[in-house]
């Protein structure tokens, strides 16, 4: 029966405690209750955060694991090494009317008119490389002109496209007259 008395004291007890809170807290006003339940928020959210942080901090206070094997990066090229890998990117001299042909193939592919070309060989003697400049006056849609170059400098990776000029009778006309100068850097064919 004394069992039974503590449950029944207990029953009662928790709605007298609650009338005592919500007496006290109408005296205190609501400001203060405000910033009671604050602090009561706060020292949770610390007692929450604690653990965490304690367990961070030791993480952070481990030593960072030292490297197995530093990578070395290779030597520079020497002034040689450059110089071969110079003429080694240059085309072959003897190849250079192929080169050419390979222009208006390009130019056929492309779907622009090609009728003929201005070829100017020359040679620097300082770096002797020869040149071979090659103008071409070509014909058709803007879009196609640029394939053909961008093509071209592919297909050829020791030339370069030093002009381009652009004409057009009428602004309607699709069709664009074009004029493209390109240098081909050659190399004689001997080591």
């Amino acid at each position: 029966m004394a069992g039974t008395m503590n449950n029944v004291n207990a029953a009662v007890n928790v709605p007298a405690l609650l009338l005592r809170a919500r007496i006290a807290a109408t005296r205190i006003g609501v400001p203060a209750c405000v910033a009671i339940a604050l602090c009561a928020a706060g020292a949770a959210s610390w007692a929450w955060l604690l653990p965490k942080r304690t367990a961070q901090a030791q993480v952070m206070a481990q030593p960072l694991p030292a490297p197995s094997t530093l990578v070395a990066p290779p030597p520079p090229p020497s002034a040689n090494q450059n110089l071969a890998a110079f003429y080694d990117a240059l085309g072959e001299k003897r190849y250079a009317e192929q080169q050419v042909k390979v222009l208006f193939d390009l130019a056929a592919k492309s779907g622009l008119t090609l009728n003929q070309g201005e070829y100017k060989a020359a040679y620097d003697k300082a770096s002797r490389v020869s040149t071979y400049q090659i103008i071409l006056p070509v014909k058709g849609a803007y879009q196609s002109i640029w394939q053909f170059a961008m093509q071209a400098l592919r297909s050829m990776p020791y030339a370069s496209l030093d002009e381009v000029g652009f004409r057009r009778d009428t602004i309607a006309d699709p069709t664009v007259e074009a004029r493209l100068r390109f240098t081909l850097y050659l190399k004689d064919a001997e080591p």
